[in-house]
This record gives structure tokens, sequence and C-alpha cells, in this order.
């Protein structure tokens, strides 16, 4: 695995940076991002509002023995090119956005982890290349990736980046 990450500095503030294509039509991307099966086949279940501006809904990550229910705020929606979610646990709050564009039936997704102060980039960045290579896994229908490709192997990539 390579860790695929890179950082953007803009008017945000600092963001940490993934990029994924799928030969498939910008609508069926969408659903990966905003319907509850869609998210389900690659990252997790949810349940709550239709993903529209302002809504709010309970996700629980699928991959992660631990994990908890965690709140969504769904702060931007413009369907289906723009998602931009705040997610609290208890180990604070994530500001995630994804863009997504078509061109001739391939669809470009750009995923970005606004990143605050002390964030802790090694462990972030290997998550989120594991995750995005699972939704193209589940697009794609190649092999679900096995975390322990991921960690500790790409901390090291993003220690330099941080």
């Amino acid at each position: 695995m390579d860790a695929t990450g890179y950082l953007r500095d803009d008017d945000a503030g600092l963001e940490l940076m993934f990029e994924r294509a799928l030969d498939e039509p910008i609508d069926d991307v969408w659903s990966c991002f905003a319907t509850p099966e869609g998210t389900a086949a690659w990252i997790g279940t949810w349940s709550g509002d239709d993903v529209t501006e302002g809504s709010i809904v309970t996700f629980t990550m699928n991959a992660e023995e631990s994990a908890e229910p965690e709140q969504v705020t769904v702060i931007d929606c413009q369907a289906p090119h723009r998602l931009l979610i705040e997610l609290a646990s208890e180990a604070g709050t994530w500001r995630l956005r994804v863009d997504l564009q078509e061109v001739d039936g391939r669809t470009q997704i750009v995923f970005a982890h606004l990143l605050e102060q002390g964030e802790e980039i090694r462990m972030i960045g290997p998550g989120w290349d594991y995750y995005l290579d699972r939704l193209v896994a589940a697009r794609t229908g190649a092999p679900m990736p096995d975390w322990s490709d991921y960690w500790p192997a790409l901390t090291e990539h993003y220690l330099e980046l941080g």
C-alpha cells in the first residue's frame, strides 16, 4: 500500500487531502456518501434524517470492533457534488468534506479532513487511506483491504507531512 494523503492550506485551514476515481457516474458515487446502503458497503451504518443541509444522523463505523455511535451534522450538501460534515465523537469533532466531479462517466473523488491543532496526522492519514481504499474495493468488487497493510506501514509518510 502507498500513502496517498497530502496537505493543502486554504481559506478553511490546513487540510489532509486524498483523491480517488471510480469509473461510474457521479450519482452512483454520490450514493456511497449520502445513503445508508452506500456507506454501509465501505465505512459504516447510519440512521436519522436524509442527507440535507442541517440534518443530523447517528453513524457507526463498521470496520472497527470498538466503534461507538457518533453524531454527524451535515453542514453543506450540494448533491451530487459536495458534502461537508462534522463528525462528533469522544475523540473530538472532525470536519470532513467530499467533492465529486464527473468527466466522461468517470467520477473524481476529493476527500478532505480539516486538521485541528495537535491532531495526530500519523493516525488519521493511514485510516483515511484504508477507508477510501475500502470504498474503491466495494465499488469495483476487489477484496477489502487489510488494516495491517496500512498501520504502521504508512505512518512514516504522514509523520513527514506533519
